[in-house]
């Protein structure tokens, strides 16, 4: 321990030694635990693919966890005998394998049991979490399970939303679909987890024995991961104007970005077949452009005459016409007196069946919507000829049935009855509170 805290001050500021930097007592508190996965991992790759093989087939036997070396050899005989001793040698060197000389047995110490078991998880998500939410949000699940919540852990996971966060503002904010689609698969394939991270930080945030960086830094990761529920609807938005923006290539149903991903899909070789005979030489000075060169030449040799011999002197001045010359239109009443006529000479009860229709549906439509008029004292107080039906000595009474009719344009109307006023100082109630008059037309199928 003393040799490493040596080499370890090699590495720091002078004058600073380990006790110093607050950062590196959870790491040289877990001395043990770090030798047993250098001790894995130190050397080539190949080396420790074997170690890792060794130990996790021996701890693969729940059932009987004790291994002599015959069992071994015959259990891992595809690995040389040479090479298995040396890779046994050194998991027992750095208790990983513990020896039990009474019985002549290996079994996997408790050391070996929690690397075997972090290897495994990191395994287990590696296939279906790229992203590495799935492990983080897991590992959250695990303490708060065993109310061990760390605020490392919420760091972890807060530090990976805000990055899937910014990386998808990016594709949005590129305007690239192939951008946009990609971080939106990425969005699918991690939106279990984010669920499912969303409720632990619910039960993280109602514990009670929290403490407060921590219930805040639980806080700021509900807040991300409502951020990222919320994006699928911004890449919605975005591929929806996209397709708005998309090119189609006539009317063959091809869009431009069915051109791209075509051409992204062939390789560099078939591309380079594409430009034959598609550069000419010499090449073409990119400075001038024909199109432009052409539409100047047009103005200059054709509009520009054309211009100079085109008659442009403003016509001479005229007086205004006077404004009682002007025809005026004049308002056509000539239904509405007919109407006003009608209701004149109503004497009795009058049912509006009998009365309103006319000859067409919009001519009656007309009629029944000014007996609305009748009985206003707002209308009747004006001048003009509705004001004249508004001031008769008529009541109207209006039902909530409707009765059919005998006509050509009109199938219903509702029933109801015009009256004459006797005279009495009672005001007459608002129209309001009676139901509005309806008139139903025959549909043109009919």
């Amino acid at each position: 321990m003393s040799e490493t805290d040596d080499r370890l001050s090699d590495f720091l500021a002078a004058g600073l030694g380990a006790d110093d930097i607050p950062a590196l007592f959870p790491l040289l508190r877990g001395r043990d635990m770090l030798r047993a996965f250098t001790a894995l991992f130190h050397g080539g790759e190949a080396a420790v693919l074997v170690r890792l093989l060794v130990l996790r087939s021996l701890g693969a036997r729940s059932e009987s966890p004790d291994w002599s070396a015959q069992e071994i050899r015959e259990q891992l005989a595809f690995v040389d005998p040479i090479k298995l001793e040396t890779t046994l040698g050194r998991l027992k060197e750095h208790d990983l394998l513990a020896w039990d000389g009474e019985r002549q047995l290996y079994r996997i110490s408790p050391l070996g049991r929690k690397a075997l078991s972090a290897i495994s998880v990191l395994l287990q998500f590696d296939a279906d979490d790229a992203d590495g939410l799935g492990y983080l949000t897991s590992q959250l699940a695990a303490g708060e399970a065993m109310g061990k919540i760390g605020a490392e852990e919420l760091g972890h996971l807060l530090s990976r939303l805000a990055e899937l966060k910014d990386d998808f503002d990016r594709a949005v904010l590129s305007g690239s679909e192939i951008r946009i689609r990609t971080a939106a698969e990425t969005l699918d394939k991690v939106w279990v987890w984010i669920e499912k991270g969303t409720e632990l930080v619910k039960r993280i945030a109602n514990h009670e024995d929290l403490d407060p960086p921590t219930h805040r830094l639980a806080q700021a990761v509900g807040r991300a991961q409502s951020a990222l529920l919320r994006q699928a609807g911004i890449f919605q938005r975005a591929l929806n104007q996209l397709d708005r923006d998309r090119v189609h290539l006539g009317t063959s149903g091809l869009s431009s970005s069915d051109l791209v991903g075509w051409l992204r899909d062939l390789s560099q070789e078939r591309l380079v077949q594409f430009s034959d005979d598609c550069l000419p030489l010499p090449l073409r000075g990119q400075f001038v452009q024909d199109g432009i060169a052409l539409d100047v030449a047009e103005f200059e040799l054709l509009e520009r005459e054309r211009q100079v011999h085109e008659h442009t002197a403003m016509p001479g001045a005229s007086d205004a016409p006077a404004t009682d010359a002007l025809p005026v239109a004049e308002d056509d009443f000539s239904l509405l007196d007919t109407w006003h006529g009608e209701l004149s000479r109503v004497g009795e009860d009058t049912e509006l069946e009998h009365i309103v229709p006319t000859e067409s549906y919009a001519a009656s439509a007309y009629r029944l919507s000014l007996l609305g008029l009748i009985g206003d004292p707002e209308s009747a107080a004006l001048d003009g000829p509705a004001a004249d039906i508004a001031r008769l000595t008529l009541s109207l009474s209006i039902g909530l049935q409707l009765q059919p009719l005998n006509h050509p344009e009109i199938a219903a109307i509702s029933s109801g009855r015009l009256q004459r006023k006797r005279p009495t100082r009672t005001a007459r109630k608002p129209l309001a509170a009676e139901p509005a008059p309806v008139l139903e037309a025959i549909p043109n199928d009919r």
